[in-house]
């Protein structure tokens, strides 16, 4: 039976404006300043990631599609029959399709996304193609806990999808706490699937985020456009810019919005001031060897069970399961 997105099965457990405020307060006040990338992805951030991906530097996506696709009967395998994919982000692209396409009798999709817009978009495509399939979207900040919904059929197993390798996002100890929040949501019989980026030409690397017409320079500054429009901030996008770099030593590309000039910026009562040349940092992208990837799972209680790499070894598609049940 056909799944329709109604109240009744939209769990909206977004936060709201005031603490959206709060965060971006506290990231803007301190020194150095930061935000979190989470706050890139409104309807017009997702739909200009999406132009990202279709750029010819940004190798990652192109390259984690070839793995699903050269190995995908092998992920099926992997996962079994019967299990409810959560995904991390709404996911209406190849790679989500793919993945439910080729799942054995899979019992449920629970795709959890910050953006209501985004998560909506991507429900009613996959609805339309997966009608035998329920969908339980969840409207949340997946990186705090979740409460799952339950499907009206029992799964096999909870299968954690974390795809693109955002969990280059964030630092190895917010990675850390992110793989124990996995390993908590999918439980002991479970898995997650995650997509892993892994060390590389510093070149190659920077191209990615650098494209050569400058769709992620206006994903990044979409950001400041998304606080003017929600928060009543006044930023002026002509007095800032993107700029993305890799430093080698920490293996991570380092993303920042830059002042041109010295300037104030109002937002929720507050002036914040910004000297010219001033790097406020807004995303890490962190990139892995295989070794290091595996002590850091190792730390949140899980074991990578199967990777599965591309021919040049650019990216990799892990398979994690808790520990404990192998014991």
């Amino acid at each position: 039976m056909a799944n329709t997105l109604t109240a009744g099965n939209f769990d909206d457990q977004r936060p709201g404006r005031d603490d959206i405020l709060e965060d971006v307060l506290d990231g803007l006040t301190r020194s150095p300043k930061r935000l979190s990338p989470k706050y890139f992805y409104d309807a017009r951030g997702s739909e200009l990631f999406e132009r990202i991906c279709e750029q010819p530097e940004y190798y990652l996506t192109r390259t984690e599609l070839s793995i699903m696709r050269d190995h995908i009967d092998e992920i099926a395998d992997a996962i079994g029959s019967g299990a409810m994919l959560v995904e991390y982000g709404s996911g209406s692209g190849l790679k989500t399709r793919l993945l439910l396409e080729h799942l054995h009798d899979p019992v449920a999709y629970v795709p959890i996304e910050i953006s209501r817009s985004a998560l909506l978009a991507s429900v009613d495509a996959l609805r339309a193609e997966f009608p035998r399939i329920e969908m339980l979207p969840v409207c949340a900040d997946f990186t705090e806990p979740v409460e799952l919904p339950k499907p009206s059929r029992d799964a096999s197993r909870t299968v954690v999808y974390f795809p693109g390798s955002t969990i280059g996002n964030f630092e190895p100890q917010q990675a850390h706490t992110l793989l124990r929040q996995m390993r908590m949501e999918m439980g002991r019989t479970g898995a997650a699937l995650v997509g892993v980026d892994l060390h590389k030409d510093t070149a190659v690397i920077e191209a990615a985020y650098n494209d050569s017409v400058g769709i992620t320079a206006e994903f990044t500054l979409n950001m400041l456009v998304r606080f003017n429009r929600e928060l009543g901030a006044d930023f002026d996008l002509s007095g800032f810019r993107h700029r993305a770099r890799y430093n080698t030593l920490a293996g991570r590309i380092q993303t920042h919005i830059v002042s041109l000039r010295e300037q104030d910026v109002h937002i929720g009562g507050n002036t914040i001031h910004f000297g010219e040349g001033e790097a406020m940092l807004v995303e890490y992208s962190y990139k892995y060897l295989l070794s290091d990837f595996a002590k850091l799972a190792e730390r949140a209680g899980l074991d990578v069970e199967t990777v599965w790499m591309d021919a040049h070894k650019r990216f990799s598609v892990q398979l994690l399961v808790d520990a404990a049940s192998r014991l």
